[in-house]
């Protein structure tokens, strides 16, 4: 049985600004716990004209509250910019608000330009990329330590440094943990920890199955799964025709190409996209990006979708969708539902 769930960025429309986006977040939330969707996942990114979630934490409190059924959790905490008890200690408060809800989805990635990136730190030390296992350890450590899953002596052994610090506040219960990545690094990490695992098709599609494959290959199972577990984060456009499908994507498109061009800001209106001056190398360019992503018809992206699970081996997408208008992305994910019968399952 397939599963989808709902990645947002909360993008910021040319003419918006980020009450709106977000505004738009809440109202999509909503909107995908009455349709059926399994998760859904907020992003992180900083320093930035496109997108307003910069703390993921805050919006799944806000999301969880506002929704029922659906989990809610992040997509990514960048845990390299974080202590990991800070990290464990947010979503131990958020596990036992909305228990059996959360799902803690963390990255490698800066979300951000260097110079932010340097800014996120909490003292003169450089941002070091190579100390993210040890985080990622720690920060299972703590969890298990505050739910008792570890055992009487906690996550940590007897002559561990942090040995009685526990995540507050402590109790039972422990939010579902993921980890996101575009390649063979975040995939690896994910096995070594025994965690369930996103590859970012979306960012990355030349990666093939290889992410996937070498996740499920060397997956050691661990306290809190048994066994691999893998979805695939889409870039998804549905309209009620290809055509309409395609007009819409044209927005997303137009902006992922100021993005590879370092020009981004917020998204710009679809006629806007439409009459754009392309060059030649640009209209190069867009041929590429609309490769990016599955466009089309509720019956085109089912069988897509269908498609890509096969070949990956997957059931489970996360889907994400931007357009200017929120009406087509609501739209969008409604119609997709429809396609998949998300509401009969629930």
């Amino acid at each position: 049985m397939v599963s989808l769930s709902v990645l947002d960025q909360s993008p910021i429309r040319k003419g918006g600004d980020a009450a709106e986006a977000l505004a738009n977040t809440i109202e999509l939330a909503k909107h995908a716990d009455r349709l059926g969707y399994a998760r859904y996942w907020m992003a992180e990114h900083h320093n930035t004209k496109s997108f307003a979630g910069s703390a993921p934490e805050v919006l799944i409190a806000r999301i969880a509250a506002e929704t029922s059924r659906i989990r809610v959790g992040s997509a990514g905490v960048m845990l390299p910019h974080y202590s990991p008890l800070k990290v464990a200690e947010c979503f131990r408060l958020l596990e036992t608000l909305y228990p059996g809800r959360i799902d803690l989805g963390m990255g490698r990635a800066p979300g951000g330009d260097m110079r932010t990136t340097r800014a996120l730190q909490p003292g003169p030390q450089a941002y070091d990329i190579s100390v993210f296992p040890q985080q990622v350890e720690l920060l299972i450590q703590f969890l298990e330590d505050s739910n008792g899953l570890a055992g009487e002596n906690g996550g940590f052994p007897s002559e561990h440094p942090y040995l009685g610090i526990h995540a507050s506040p402590r109790g039972p219960g422990m939010p579902k943990l993921w980890m996101l990545g575009s390649g063979g690094d975040g995939a690896a990490i994910a096995a070594q920890f025994g965690m369930a695992y996103s590859f970012a098709h979306f960012i990355n599609q030349d990666a093939g199955t290889g992410p996937i494959d070498l996740y499920r290959k060397a997956f050691r199972p661990s306290r809190h799964l048994s066994s691999p577990e893998a979805s695939i984060g889409v870039s998804v456009t549905v309209a009620d025709t290809e055509e309409e499908a395609r007009r819409i994507a044209s927005s997303r498109n137009l902006w992922v190409m100021h993005l590879l061009q370092n020009r981004a800001g917020t998204f710009p209106s679809v006629e806007e996209a439409l009459s754009y001056p392309y060059t030649e190398d640009d209209k190069l360019m867009l041929e590429g990006i609309k490769q990016r992503g599955i466009t089309g018809s509720p019956e085109q992206v089912r069988a897509k979708l269908l498609q890509m699970g096969e070949e990956y081996g997957v059931d489970d997408f996360v889907i994400l969708t931007i357009t200017y208008d929120q009406k087509d992305r609501l739209r969008s994910y409604e119609l997709l539902s429809e396609a998949f019968a998300l509401q009969d399952a629930v």
